[in-house]
């Protein structure tokens, strides 16, 4: 395991630990995101990521730790406070309302509509069609669209592939790439497309059974089968 962070933190996650009804399923976690960086957080299903991203959000009460973002502590407040700090988790649930057409998502909240389209031009001509209207992959887009509209400082993203054919999901992911390229914001990317995943990030996380096994480059991870099959096994690396 690397001690490799980067070196102006956007997001910094110390001593976590959350759960439900009591139960961690996370414990005593340290994370980093830097500025202008793609973060993969892998590991099997029940892992503890989608419940790291809750509990960063703080749509989970964590049990134990730290938050910070961009050098401001926000531990403890409410969930909307740290979205205002500029905090933006994107569900795996995507987040887009049947009966609204593209374009009244992208006005909600007074979105500027030409970022979304700058990265998704094919949305543009489905602005008028109502979101139940829209495939699986188009829905993601949106999702995905509105999230960077806001033009988040720390984008979180749970499971960008699911449900996606690999066409779609090879779409996705370089854009959260140019996102933060463009923008100077840190992501956090939770992605059972492990490979895709690390190709598109500069560093990887492995949890397993909630506790943090690996941590090191992108570079790294992708080269070590071992890490690959436990991110989807769940057996510890050797």
């Amino acid at each position: 395991m690397t001690s490799q962070t980067p070196k102006r933190p956007s997001l910094d996650v110390r001593g976590l630990s959350a759960g439900y009804f009591g139960a961690a399923v996370v414990r005593d976690l340290d994370l980093t995101v830097g500025a202008g960086e793609v973060v993969a957080l892998l590991g099997p299903n029940g892992a503890g990521k989608s419940t790291t991203l809750r509990a960063i959000s703080r749509t989970i009460t964590p049990m134990a730790g730290t938050v910070t973002l961009n050098g401001r502590e926000v531990t403890g407040r409410r969930p909307q406070d740290i979205a205002r700090a500029g905090l933006v988790h994107m569900s795996e649930r995507r987040g887009v309302f049947h009966g609204l057409t593209v374009e009244e998502h992208l006005r909600l909240h007074k979105l500027d509509p030409a970022i979304a389209y700058g990265y998704f031009p094919e949305l543009e001509a489905l602005r008028s069609r109502r979101a139940g209207l829209l495939s699986g992959g188009e829905q993601q887009m949106l999702g995905m669209a509105r999230a960077l509209a806001r033009r988040p400082a720390v984008l979180m993203i749970d499971e960008l592939s699911k449900g996606l054919a690999p066409v779609i999901v090879e779409r996705l992911i370089p854009v959260v790439r140019r996102y933060a390229d463009e923008s100077g914001a840190g992501v956090l990317l939770v992605e059972q497309q492990v490979q895709l995943a690390l190709q598109a990030a500069d560093r990887g996380y492995v949890l397993a059974h909630g506790d943090l096994v690996e941590h090191d480059t992108a570079a790294n991870l992708l080269a070590d089968r071992d890490v690959l099959v436990s991110s989807y096994l769940g057996a510890a690396p050797l």
